[in-house]
């Protein structure tokens, strides 16, 4: 069997123009943490998209995504950005519900195109970068610079904060 993202992302990213290579993986394994260990990937050569939500009402959105070595800033970066003084992540089902993804296949790929899409500029200077394919049966590997393309899409300087020190 063929691993291929879903047809919404492959229209997506084949409307940009943009290379792409499909990287099957095995649903069990979607996980960054766990699909490097899998198949062999740097963990900071992959990028974990996760959206976010603002508390209040209107809930405004957003699509976030960092290295996998790295964690979001979101109470400072993020909150600056859509202009909002509570944020949360938005957890697996709002998620689901939102980009019809899951968690461990979310893409910023064929979001809605109301959700502004944010990327930490750290993933910009890798020589390619492995992303959610919108399942969690595949990932697509690609040039960071083809993330610039997406509508919506901004590339933001200190996204991304280093990950926590173990213990």
């Amino acid at each position: 069997m063929e691993a291929a993202p879903p047809a919404n992302v492959a229209a997506a990213l084949d409307a940009l123009g943009v290379p792409y290579e499909v990287v099957p993986c095995d649903p069990a394994f979607a996980d960054t943490a766990q699909f490097c260990e899998r198949y062999g990937f740097p963990v900071d050569h992959c990028g974990n998209t996760i959206i976010v939500a603002s508390k209040r009402q209107p809930v405004r959105y957003a699509s976030c995504t960092v290295r996998g070595s790295d964690r979001l800033d979101v109470n400072k970066t993020v909150r600056k950005l859509m202009g909002v003084s509570r944020l949360s992540f938005a957890g697996a089902e709002r998620t689901a519900a939102l980009t019809g993804m899951e968690i461990g296949g979310v893409t910023p790929f064929a979001l809605p195109p109301d959700i502004p899409v944010y990327f930490d500029e750290k993933l910009m200077g890798l020589d390619y970068v492995i992303l959610g394919s919108g399942d969690r049966s595949s990932k697509v590997k690609m040039a960071p610079d083809a993330l610039a393309r997406i509508p919506n899409a901004v590339v933001v300087p200190g996204l991304s904060m280093p990950p926590r020190p173990a213990g």
